[in-house]
């Protein structure tokens, strides 16, 4: 029986190695002098490197701070045009425009067969399409994709965002059909807001290109340990003259500005009638090096997203109802404990009223209608706050 000797490396790896002829003989293993979040790096039959995943690094544990970052839950549908702010079809992932001429189209697409985020397994994106902006690209005018995460998920992920030395790791997938430079920023919500701004360099038209951003703490930044939003993506498709400055720095923390989002941006994209812009992959995670994208199985990013919102279905399928002639009730618990008090959004179809009790309540509540015709019933806590 071959035994382990154990080596100390000073390096960032772990390794177990042993002649590739002789596989009787005495392994090494070499052990890191800091953490690898959880990548171990092995060596086969054939002598050479394999990686192995593990906790921070792979598909253990819950590295990813995004919700829904494959695009795979659309709880209000796969499209929607429409120019007004808030949540239009992939969940959490927030449509923020102003002074636009024509609506833009939001769409959960899919992605093509034989492209890389395919073969990483992708199968959705959410995708963008200009509408006609047929006064141009006015100096107040935004388009924006956003993405708000809760405050305490940040607060307790193990990120020190107080210490420039202690890093998260922002990653996403892109593609334009416009060959063309865009910017984004990262937003802290608590405190005096501030700001990180970052570009996705120059895209070529109708390619696929994976964007990594590496984030330091900051010894400015207040993330509160709470249910608020605590922390902001944007992507921006195109900001006026009034929202961007020639002098905002990239890369680095600096107080939030309302005027100087990011520096002055082209509007190729924007003003291109019917261009497209398409995002997937995207993964938010502490340390300082962009690991695997860590798939979810559909369930549980739809529970995660169920947090936030939900629609109750009229034809008796999520809840346990009585429907007769001259009332219908139902009775029912949420999927998922809510954020905060939801509000609701009923719509009936051939009835005259629809009544919601406990509505304040984020683990069950009950409705009823004054006739026996299908309904549902939208449960809400964060389209306009976070």
């Amino acid at each position: 029986m071959s035994s382990i000797k154990l080596k100390h490396s000073g390096g960032n790896g772990v390794s177990i190695s042993a002649p590739a002829t002789n596989p009787s003989a005495d392994r090494t293993l070499t052990l890191p002098s800091t953490d690898v979040d959880g990548v171990i790096t092995t060596k086969d039959s054939n002598d050479n490197l394999q990686s192995v995943t593990g906790i921070n690094g792979g598909q253990f544990g819950h590295k990813n701070l995004i919700i829904n970052g494959a695009m795979q839950v659309a709880q209000r549908g796969t499209s929607n045009t429409s120019s007004s702010n808030g949540y239009k079809c992939v969940d959490r992932f927030r449509h923020t425009s102003a002074g636009i001429d024509n609506s833009p189209t939001h769409e959960q697409a899919d992605i093509a067969a034989g492209t890389t985020p395919y073969s990483l397994g992708f199968r959705k994106s959410l995708k963008l399409t200009n509408g006609n902006q047929s006064s141009g690209a006015g100096a107040d005018d935004r388009f924006q994709v956003q993405h708000n995460i809760e405050a305490q998920n940040l607060a307790n992920s193990g990120w020190n965002y107080v210490s420039s030395s202690s890093f998260i790791t922002f990653s996403f997938w892109v593609k334009s059909s416009v060959a063309q430079n865009f910017f984004g920023f990262l937003r802290t919500v608590d405190g005096t807001q501030q700001s990180f701004v970052f570009q996705t360099g120059s895209l070529s038209a109708n390619t696929w290109t994976k964007v990594t951003v590496k984030v330091p703490g900051n010894s400015n930044l207040q993330i509160d340990n709470n249910t608020e939003s605590g922390f902001n993506i944007f992507w921006d498709l195109f900001e006026g003259t009034n929202l961007t400055d020639s002098g905002v720095t990239l890369n680095q923390w600096g107080a939030f500005s309302a005027t100087a989002k990011t520096p002055d941006q082209t509007s190729t994209w924007y003003t291109t009638d019917d261009a497209t812009f398409e995002l997937t992959g995207v993964q938010l995670e502490v340390g300082d090096t962009a690991t695997n994208f860590e798939h979810k199985s559909f369930a549980q990013d739809l529970a995660l997203c169920q947090r936030y919102y939900w629609i109750v279905d009229g034809q008796g399928r999520r809840y346990c109802g009585q429907w007769n002639s001259n009332r219908s009730t139902a009775q029912y618990s949420h999927p998922v404990e809510m954020r905060a008090t939801p509000t609701s959004n009923g719509t009936i179809t051939n009835a005259s009223r629809i009544a919601i009790s406990e509505a304040n309540c984020r683990t069950h509540s009950t409705f009823y209608v004054d006739a026996s015709q299908s309904a549902y019933v939208e449960y809400a806590d964060f389209d306009a706050e976070i």
